[in-house]
């Protein structure tokens, strides 16, 4: 028993002794890999240091002794293909089918766009020409294919295909918005309704206005709100063409489950034309009566003394109540004729699209007004282009308004049409 309590202490000296060799050990690992990670990380500076300069001794040298100059990164196949294929070998075809607009068209948006789009070169690398920036963002408006397709396509990275649609966009509203898509003058405004006149058939009449869901991919917040009634997500464009079906008025970016007659009412459109902003003052006399320019909807839409609409179906329609539907209907084909050549032409409106929320009421509204710029231009539109936007993944929803939010007043409007068609036929 004594002996057992004379060891006692000499067994807490071992144990402590144990403990401590320990603890250095473990001290001496922490300080060797602390020591290793710093000399990594010396030796990682000291690399990229050395090659910065060496990149700022190429870039000086190559300033002082070439005019051409080349950047050691750029994928020389795929420049070669924009610089000597798209730019030379190109045919009118091609400038069609890829860019979806004739050459002259192209460089002519190229000028227009360049005093928001020219970029300056630097030491470390040349900016990205122009002509090259607007190609890229028109190979995806009209083709609406993947960032990384078209990244290798023009040998360049993915982030510059996105910046490069993004600020083309941007560019083309802020340019071209006030050249190619804005409320008609007076004078314009009689041109338009002379032509819906004699080309379909519809006096006073200065415009048709529906609705194109666009497909999108869910938003990270409020996606309750982008579901349509036909159960798939998607933004709104409101749009208004005259009788060339050119768009004069749009409206773009309202979540799916809008309803057609809340976007009216909350748009500059109809503002305008609850202040007599459509029509000339005072305005033109109409079966010996002033009357008020007129659009062209469909059910969706609350009938107004400037806003008309058909009869709903029934089997108590007058012929003349018929004759109207038929006259209306004819002449609101100028929109959905439209709207297809508009999908058809830029495929980014009509497959589902990939790009932010923040930037797809932008892409609409830029690609309307290319539309118009094609149209202006007198660019061939190829009819094969339609073939793919005739089968409809999804289909359009439509909204029926009851009657009960109709102007009462309008319906004599409407009236003095039915009279006006029966004489025709007379």
């Amino acid at each position: 028993m004594a002996g057992e309590e004379a060891l006692q202490p000499l067994m807490f000296l071992l144990m402590y002794m144990l403990m401590k060799r320990r603890k250095d050990i473990n001290n001496a690992d922490v300080q060797r890999r602390n020591e290793i990670q710093r000399r990594i990380r010396h030796r990682q500076y000291f690399f990229q240091r050395q090659r910065r300069m060496l990149m700022m001794l190429i870039a000086r040298s190559t300033r002082c002794t070439c005019n051409y100059r080349t950047r050691a990164w750029t994928n020389i196949e795929s420049t070669d293909w924009w610089e000597r294929v798209v730019m030379k070998e190109f045919q009118p075809r091609d400038w069609l089918e890829k860019f979806r607009m004739s050459k002259d068209t192209f460089f002519y948006l190229c000028n227009k766009l360049k005093p928001r789009l020219t970029r300056q070169d630097t030491h470390f690398r040349l900016a990205l020409p122009l002509e090259k920036r607007v190609a890229v963002a028109l190979w995806r408006l009209a083709t609406n294919v993947e960032y990384r397709t078209i990244s290798a396509l023009f040998g360049v990275g993915r982030s510059t295909v996105c910046k490069c649609v993004r600020d083309v966009c941007h560019a083309i509203v802020s340019l071209l918005k006030p050249l190619y898509l804005q409320q008609p003058s007076e004078q314009e405004m009689e041109d338009t309704a002379r032509l819906f006149n004699t080309r379909w058939g519809f006096p006073h009449c200065v415009g048709a206005i529906d609705s194109l869901h666009i497909a999108i991919i869910a938003p990270s917040n409020n996606t309750a709100d982008y579901w349509n009634s036909a159960g798939w997500l998607s933004v709104v464009l409101q749009g208004v063409v005259n009788g060339l079906g050119q768009f004069w008025d749009v409206c773009a970016g309202f979540p799916g489950s809008t309803e057609d007659v809340t976007i009216l009412q909350n748009s500059t459109l109809w503002a305008a034309a609850s202040e007599d902003g459509l029509s000339p003052k005072p305005p033109r006399s109409f079966m010996g009566r002033p009357l008020k320019y007129l659009l062209l909807g469909d059910a969706a839409y609350p009938l107004q003394t400037w806003l008309l609409k058909c009869y709903p179906e029934s089997a108590q329609l007058t012929p003349q109540q018929r004759a109207f539907n038929y006259r209306l209907s004819r002449a609101r084909s100028v929109i959905e004729n439209a709207f297809l050549r508009l999908k058809a032409r830029w495929q980014c409106l009509h497959k589902r699209n990939d790009c932010s929320l923040d930037l797809v009421p932008t892409m609409v509204l830029a690609c309307c007004i290319l539309h118009n710029v094609c149209e202006v231009h007198g660019d061939t539109f190829i009819e094969e282009w339609l073939e793919a936007v005739s089968q409809a993944d999804c289909p359009q929803p439509s909204d029926t308004l009851p009657s009960s939010a109709d102007d009462p007043e309008a319906e004599g409007v409407r009236s003095l049409f039915c009279d006006y068609f029966q004489q025709q036929q007379n």
